[in-house]
């Protein structure tokens, strides 16, 4: 994959898509290019880009880890709309939906849906085409 240079990213837009490696780099560079770019939109609140950093952390982990298939990237979408953010992580693994369920109190994962259901407004899965699955969650720029 090649080197990304944030500085050289287009002027800001109402969209931002990238696709990157099933890894904890691409996780990792998910969150860095997420934050850089809602870093650059000023209608974004900070509280709302704090909680998205957070989702697009934890929804790419779960693409890099769960939803990973040899070869094939996954892709990040931020969009904002009139009244939210949304976050979109497309992976190719249709057949591992995300499942909300109580971690083992002494076990190292299992809490990640419960954070994102913590910080999103909104959030679901949509799937197709075939074999892809999008999870996407949404933060609302005014508070209710």
């Amino acid at each position: 994959m090649n080197q990304i240079d944030v500085a050289q990213l287009p002027s800001p837009s109402a969209h931002f898509r990238v696709l990157l490696s099933p890894t904890p780099r691409g996780a990792r560079l998910a969150r860095l290019l997420a934050a850089e770019w809602m870093r650059t939109r000023e209608e974004l609140p900070y509280r709302v880009t704090e909680a998205a950093v957070q989702l697009v952390a934890e929804l790419a982990a779960n693409a890099a880890t769960h939803g990973r298939v040899a070869g094939r990237d996954f892709r990040l979408v931020l969009l904002v709309h009139e009244d939210a953010l949304r976050i979109e992580v497309t992976d190719t693994r249709a057949d591992a939906l995300p499942r909300r369920r109580l971690p083992s109190p002494d076990g190292d994962s299992g809490r990640g849906l419960l954070l994102v259901e913590a910080l999103a407004d909104r959030w679901g899965v949509g799937l197709g085409p075939a074999p892809q699955k999008t999870v996407w969650a949404e933060v609302d720029l005014t508070p209710l």
